[in-house]
């Protein structure tokens, strides 16, 4: 399907003023055009996670639709780099679907999944001590943790609310997780 990999001209209103025109009146039409602009970056995102292209031609219909409500919900800055998280997500929860997991959780990204599961019945106690632990984090880190995993914010939105450069986000995240590893395994020993 060409028209995912090489749009038409698609106007030469700006991305912000296309989202603040969608917003006030709703015109599904608006969004569409803007949509338009970046169909072949999304498609290819789609093909690139999905790798099949009937399956990314749906994500990209299903993308728009959820589109449609979200940009609404959301505040976006750079809506080209929102559209592809967007789109990422999209198809990570297709794929997660199509392997019957519900949802992505905090156990799903985290190395120390083993530390939460070693027993079913203390389940509550290990998440009692994954909440002790992310409040002994260091502020950066904990900020950080929380807005990833809690909040599913990604780093250019954890960048742009707390003043830290992707680095350094990138950086307490991986630390902050790190530091949460050896906090549980301590914790569990007890």
């Amino acid at each position: 399907m060409t028209n995912f990999i090489k749009p038409g001209k698609t106007g030469t209103s700006t991305d912000d003023e296309l989202l603040n025109i969608y917003r006030k009146n709703g015109d599904v039409a608006v969004l569409g055009q803007l949509y338009e602009r970046y169909m072949g970056l999304v498609y290819g995102v789609c093909l690139k996670y999905l790798k099949d292209e009937d399956g990314a031609k749906d994500a990209v219909m299903g993308i728009f639709e959820e589109l449609v409500e979200k940009v609404k919900k959301h505040d976006i800055s750079i809506f080209r780099n929102w559209l592809y998280v967007l789109g990422r997500n999209y198809c990570l929860m297709q794929l997660r679907a199509g392997k019957k997991l519900d949802v992505i959780n905090l156990d799903d990204v985290m190395e120390f999944t083993p530390l939460l599961h070693h027993d079913d019945n203390n389940r509550e106690e290990a998440y009692k001590a994954l909440e002790q632990c992310i409040d002994k984090l260091a502020g950066a880190q904990k900020q950080s943790i929380d807005l990833f995993y809690l909040q599913e914010k990604c780093y250019k939105e954890i960048a742009e609310v707390t003043g830290f450069s992707l680095n350094e986000v990138k950086s307490y995240i991986q630390n902050g997780k790190r530091n949460l590893k050896i906090c549980l395994e301590k914790s569990s020993e007890h």
